[in-house]
């Protein structure tokens, strides 16, 4: 049996393939909003975000012949606003890599881990925006899009290992982040 995802939106998507304008407005009011917030996870400057978004959907309604059904269109589609975005940072942003920076991580039993659950995503998504780039990538991407350690190594173009790694590190930054500012306490206390 063929692997072909069935989508709640298969006869919009067929009408965008057919360069049907009404049905590319009715994808993109349907899926806007969610592209926005991942682009600007990772490029976390709304206006950039905006730009990149709206290309993304130019791009996407030029390639949509190259969906192939495997997978939701919302899948296919974050992956460009992702891949996008991170050419953004690429091209627009001069990064030490992570691995030759020197981090105090507290351990990883650190019991602020566990408290950071108990916060307030409002706070925590605060806190991510204020992370260095590479940080950010790592835990939007995992965190808050949902990739894997799999998927993330393969958008990054680095090893599974690494990606685990940055994660780590990353996720250890955001509790000491929430912790300078106190918002691990205040948020954990509402």
């Amino acid at each position: 049996m063929d692997s072909i995802y069935v989508n709640i939106h298969q006869e919009l998507i067929e009408a965008c393939s057919r360069g049907d304008r009404d049905a590319q407005f009715k994808i993109y009011k349907l899926y806007y909003k969610a592209m926005y917030n991942t682009s600007l996870r990772i490029v976390n400057n709304s206006a950039e975000a905006e730009d990149i978004m709206q290309e993304c959907f130019l791009d996407a309604f030029r390639r949509i012949g190259s969906y192939s059904g495997e997978g939701s269109f919302g899948s296919w589609l974050k992956r460009i606003v992702v891949n996008r975005s991170l050419d953004y940072l690429r091209k627009y942003k001069e990064t030490v890599p992570l691995e030759m920076q020197t981090l105090d991580l507290p351990d990883d039993n650190d019991s602020g881990y566990h408290e950071m659950i108990h916060c307030q995503v409002a706070e925590v998504c605060k806190a991510i925006s204020e992370l260095p780039d590479d940080y950010r990538i790592i835990l939007s991407l995992f965190l808050l899009e949902g990739y894997d350690h799999e998927e993330i190594s393969q958008i990054l173009n680095i090893t599974n290992q690494l990606s685990r790694t940055r994660y780590s590190r990353a996720r250890q930054k955001l509790i000491s982040v929430l912790k300078e500012k106190d918002r691990l306490h205040s948020c954990c206390n509402n």
